[in-house]
């Protein structure tokens, strides 16, 4: 029998669902979603598992993480119900409830949270910076260093347990049998959503978004790769320090549309945007943008008049690194590339 939580409703709107209760179940989100096919009602059914505080229906479903938030089931709404925005709200919801350390739902919930977590860390910085005396060699090697381990350490002990979570949901708990063959056939599946993220191309008038979507997740995890294990910031090869150029361009340009659009509000997927949406594209940004200016004033030879803005660089990757990547929005990216393996997992058992 379905355990019926009462204070879902309250609890949903800390993560940003706005009346969602308004629906009257006429169908008209789900007759427009592309998503939406005789087995599967896009977005009404978690409407409604919502509305009744059906928790465990929703841990166990993949569909919040399906919908790709086109807008177009909250522009059909005759109730105003924004059921788009319930659906992004209840991906927050999930990153939480998948969280084992629990942060992710207290920085989702609470901005001055939020804002202390990136004060601490920002002060972190300037403390390791004034306990090497400024040493631009010292704290250039300590930053190189800081990001293998982070990669390592925060998929390690964050992100993993937190993926073996959301199996205990999805498949484990509801008792999905799932062959050894068909883990490793799909496996497939979850490289090809990881990194093109297709899916969004089933979308009506999504293509824009998708491409962009497409080559930041492109330039981002080769700029990573880029300064992680090509040391960008100490290479004097051409090619290295060209292809670096490129890559950070294309993150702080895209990411500089994006906030555009989320200033703009022009599109329906930019009129509910909470801090969480706020601080991953600015971060992003930042991350692009301070990358290129470091490599430049290295380039100039004037970074060591200007290291301030190597210590801001480093501030904005700590803050990525401890506080966004592992309980703020980059997660979705993570949890959707996986959301869509555990489908075909289900699909194919």
């Amino acid at each position: 029998m379905a355990k019926i939580e009462p204070g879902l409703k309250k609890e949903l709107e800390k993560y940003g669902a706005v009346d969602f209760t308004a629906c009257y179940n006429c169908g008209n989100c789900t007759a427009v979603c592309s998503l939406s096919t005789e087995e599967n009602s896009f977005p009404r059914e978690m409407v409604r598992c919502s509305t009744l505080g059906l928790q465990d229906d929703i841990k166990s479903s993949l569909k919040p993480w399906l919908c790709y938030y086109c807008g177009e089931c909250t522009t059909h709404c005759p109730q105003n119900a924004n059921p788009g925005e319930l659906m992004m709200s209840l991906r927050r919801w999930l990153t939480a409830k998948y969280d084992w350390t629990g942060l992710s739902g207290l920085l989702y919930k609470s901005l001055p949270v939020s804002i202390a977590a990136m004060v601490i860390t920002a002060l972190g910085v300037i403390g390791l910076a004034y306990s090497q005396n400024f040493n631009q060699d010292a704290i250039m090697h300590f930053g190189h260093y800081f990001e293998m381990f982070a990669i390592g350490t925060v998929f390690a002990v964050i992100l993993l347990p937190n993926l073996v979570r959301m199996w205990w949901y999805v498949i484990g708990k509801p008792k999905v049998s799932v062959s050894t063959k068909t883990y490793l056939t799909a496996f497939k599946d979850l490289i090809v959503h990881m990194f093109t993220q297709k899916r969004a191309l089933g979308c009506d008038d999504n293509q824009k978004r998708w491409f962009e979507h497409l080559i930041l997740v492109v330039g981002y995890l080769s700029l990573l790769f880029t300064t992680v294990f090509l040391d960008w910031f100490k290479s004097e090869n051409l090619f290295v320090i060209l292809l670096g150029y490129i890559q950070s361009t294309v993150v702080f340009v895209v990411t500089f549309d994006f906030v555009g659009g989320r200033i703009k509000k022009n599109k329906e997927v930019n009129k509910h945007s909470q801090p969480s949406d706020w601080m991953f594209v600015v971060w992003l940004f930042l991350m692009g943008l301070t990358a290129f200016l470091v490599r430049l004033f290295i380039d100039f030879d004037i970074i060591e008049s200007n290291f301030w803005m190597y210590l801001f660089h480093f501030m904005v990757l700590v803050q990525w690194a401890v506080i966004i990547v592992p309980f703020g929005k980059w997660t979705h990216f993570l949890y959707r590339s996986f959301a869509m393996y555990f489908e075909a997992l289900k699909q194919t058992k």
